[in-house]
């Protein structure tokens, strides 16, 4: 397996009680463009590669929304270019809703064009963090793992957006669960743009200890969500107490997906805040 290039990190002492609980959300933002009908597709195409005069508000509803869990995996998200006004959202949203450590990971560098990203939140402070590309006919794809806690005992976060064909999607998913199969505690999450029974998700389960979810929550399209793209995947060890979507949060062509984890005692995670 190929290894991506780690990020140097704050790492600084700890205070406080160790987390018993994380809230996680996964959500594919697409560029804080809002859709509400597939004709949208078409009519507002342009705003993927154009700036809009309504794209910060809508990252402010997304902020807000956002603010209230501890870690958050972003998609689509834009780096920092012209249809983004040369805002990086990653940053944008940490410092609107408050979180301390913000990562953005640039899969499809178009320069001036477009800076398609993966990104993450977080309340927690990570150890480390590296980006993996992911293989596929059309480059562009990539895997951003990030690891919490110190030690023997520490928490992988993967952060995923997986291609449209089903022969990349395949080769992907067995590229990350070789790295999956390797730690105890892992939190897989992303669009998958595939289902829970399509054949290539089943794989991912079968060479790997992720459990598999209780139910599928539909999350696309945002307006009348038929498909469940979008996914969140824990391993044994951390009991999911609560996971559901929001069909309130139309602020993409995605509705976010959310977990609530119980953290095993062996996991000694801090929880640290900023003022918005």
């Amino acid at each position: 397996m190929t290894q991506g290039q780690p990020l140097a990190l704050d790492m600084r002492a700890q205070d406080g009680q160790p987390i018993k609980r994380l809230r996680v959300l996964s959500y594919n933002i697409q560029v804080g463009i809002p859709y509400s009908h597939y004709r949208h597709y078409f009519t507002r195409s342009w705003k993927h590669v154009l700036p809009f005069h309504g794209r910060r508000s809508n990252l402010n509803n997304i902020a807000d929304f956002v603010s209230d869990f501890d870690i958050v995996g972003i998609q689509e998200l834009d780096a920092g270019s012209i249809r983004s006004s040369n805002i990086n959202q990653a940053q944008y949203l940490a410092t609107r809703a408050g979180f301390p450590h913000w990562f953005a990971q640039t899969n499809r560098d178009l320069g001036f064009f477009a800076q398609h990203s993966l990104g993450m939140l977080s309340s927690v402070r990570p150890a480390a963090i590296m980006g993996h590309k992911l293989p596929g006919r059309i480059p562009g794809r990539g895997a951003m793992v990030t690891t919490f806690g110190e030690g023997a005992h520490t928490l992988v976060v993967i952060v995923m957006h997986l291609a449209l064909s089903r022969r990349a999607r395949t080769r992907q998913l067995a590229y990350i669960a070789e790295y999956v199969r390797k730690h105890e505690h892992v939190i897989l999450m992303g669009d998958l743009n595939c289902r829970i029974d399509d054949e290539e998700f089943q794989s991912l389960l079968s060479a790997t200890h992720l459990c598999s979810p209780e139910q599928e929550h539909h999350t696309y399209p945002s307006w009348r969500p038929r498909f469940g793209l979008d996914h969140i995947l824990v391993t044994p060890g951390m009991p999911v107490e609560q996971s559901r979507t929001y069909l309130d949060a139309g602020f993409s062509d995605h509705l976010p997906i959310s977990v609530d984890i119980k953290l095993p005692a062996t996991l000694k995670l801090w929880r640290e805040t900023q003022s918005r």
